[in-house]
């Protein structure tokens, strides 16, 4: 087909580019992800796929919701070059541009992405803020509330039929309740008329297993026709029943259980990946994650990857210390001393967290325990949890790909957000022919200088390496504190935040 011999050309040429790209995102966008300019959009049958854009892509939770709900998603923009790099692997046909949203428009992105001219469904996108502003400003003035207003800006100047704006549920509390308010008001300033009230969903009353909870707001164009937020599809496994006639979701066994023993595989201490037959047998939902279903890519472009390969396993070499205590707290606990929550086989995982960037301190994300092995969670089982299919590929490191799932909105929920977003647009999904190559495997390797230097852009201010000068103690000195004042027994249930 002469979409995979374009796809395998630029893969080809990917591989064979050694000198940096030029720095702006103008030349990488023609040099390197652009289509030709006469390509129309991807297409299955005679009708064209609604088109999103993906603001604070990060490594790509959204886009890949949206894109099983039947979107093309034709440009991602992100600011972390490492994320860049992993969203170009995972989403070849994508144009990732590498930048901030405050130094685009709506004009720049649509030449970067081959639009000029053509509609744009959709903009969505979770813009980091602050939430309030200090007393007597608008908290839409707060500087640091100044991508929230981007996002506004973009969605009017790329005259999107549609957004979804996805955030923390701390929104919508207290007083950072005012940045909503005035959200909505701008969007309405702008032509946009929002679905309210907003509302908080839960990740895990959605197919996921992960008591996950987030802001969503969407809104679309004055006079058409405005989403419905999705109904629940599934009550929380190991929790009481809030919708009757709903089935319980996936548990964390479900989800899981049938990876083997990333410890087990000694070629895991230096790397991330092996090939292996000692899957086990997978639950439904795992089948999905798998590839073994036949709706699993929904209305998703197929990939091209060996369902025989257990990635993101990079393995963590925990002290025998540890690995005891990991072995002695009870499932749905949390470790006293490493504060890390242990998965409950038929129960759900806590909130995944992403850990900090580099610009402040690249702490690692807290990964939980697992609820069978003495150790924590390999990042391919923190993506299981999430509602990452097997084919999608984080960083190697455990840092990076930790942080990336972490970030992410899980894709079951996005997609469910996403296909009522189709809707009320009233496109009729269709099922795509094309089968997708995957990027370089080498974007998945990259560092931030790597990254920015593959990308051409200037490497973000950052301080992994950077030592506090605080004196480290030993694990033995923690325990026995611990013990001293009573602790250890005290089994604490982890809070869902």
């Amino acid at each position: 087909m002469v979409y995979v011999n374009l796809t395998q050309a630029r893969c080809a040429m990917t591989q064979r580019t050694v000198s940096p790209v030029a720095n702006a995102p103008e030349a990488l966008a023609r040099t390197l992800f652009q289509k030709p300019s006469d390509t129309p959009p991807a297409q299955a049958g005679n009708v064209a796929r609604p088109v999103g854009i993906d603001l604070f892509a990060g490594a790509g939770g959204l886009s890949l919701g949206f894109e099983q709900a039947g979107f093309d998603v034709k440009a991602a923009i992100e600011i972390d070059p490492v994320h860049c790099a992993v969203h170009t692997f995972n989403f070849p046909e994508t144009a990732v541009i590498p930048a901030s949203v405050s130094d685009l428009d709506g004009e720049k992105i649509r030449r970067l992405s081959g639009l000029s001219g053509k509609r744009i469904d959709c903009v969505f996108g979770g813009a980091p803020c602050q939430g309030f502003s200090l007393i007597g400003h608008r908290v839409l003035d707060d500087p640091r509330n100044r991508l929230v207003e981007d996002f506004v800006r973009l969605t009017h100047e790329l005259k999107a039929e549609s957004f979804v704006f996805e955030n923390v549920k701390g929104l919508t509390v207290g007083r950072h309740k005012a940045l909503l308010k005035e959200l909505t008001e701008a969007f309405r300033d702008v032509g946009y008329e929002c679905r309210l009230p907003w509302r908080v969903l839960n990740a895990g009353h959605y197919g996921v297993p992960q008591a996950r909870e987030r802001l969503i707001l969407m809104g679309v164009r004055k006079g058409r026709v405005i989403p419905d937020y999705p109904a629940p599809t599934t009550n929380i496994a190991g929790r009481p029943r809030l919708f009757p006639d709903l089935d319980f979701g996936p548990s964390c066994n479900d989800a899981i259980g049938d990876i083997p023993d990333a410890d087990t595989f000694e070629v895991l201490s230096a790397g991330d990946a092996v090939r292996t037959n000692r899957f086990g047998k997978p639950s439904d939902y795992a089948a999905e994650l798998r590839g073994l279903r036949k709706n699993a890519w929904h209305f998703g472009y197929m990939r091209e990857w060996n369902p025989d390969m257990l990635t993101s396993s990079a393995r963590t070499g925990h002290t025998e210390i540890s690995r005891r205590r990991f072995r002695h707290t009870e499932e749905g606990a949390v470790e006293p001393v490493s504060r890390f929550f242990k998965l409950p086989q038929d129960g759900v995982s806590n909130t995944l967290r992403a850990g900090t960037d580099s610009a402040r301190g690249a702490f690692t994300s807290p990964r939980p325990i697992h609820f069978r092995h003495a150790r924590c969670i390999t990042v391919r089982e923190m993506a299981r949890l999430h509602g990452f299919p097997d084919w999608f590929r984080p960083h190697v490191t455990k840092w990076h790909g930790a942080r990336q799932v972490g970030n992410a909105v899980p894709p079951p929920l996005a997609r469910a957000i996403a296909t009522k977003i189709i809707e009320a647009l009233g496109i009729k999904p269709d099922r795509p022919e094309e089968t997708l190559l995957p990027g370089d495997p080498n974007l998945l390797t990259l560092n931030l200088s790597q990254a920015s230097h593959r990308f051409g852009i200037t490497p973000p201010p950052g301080r992994r390496d950077r030592k506090s000068g605080a004196k480290k103690r030993r694990q033995e000195e923690i325990e026995g504190d611990i013990n001293a004042e009573g602790l250890w027994s005290n089994r604490q249930t982890a809070m869902d935040l």
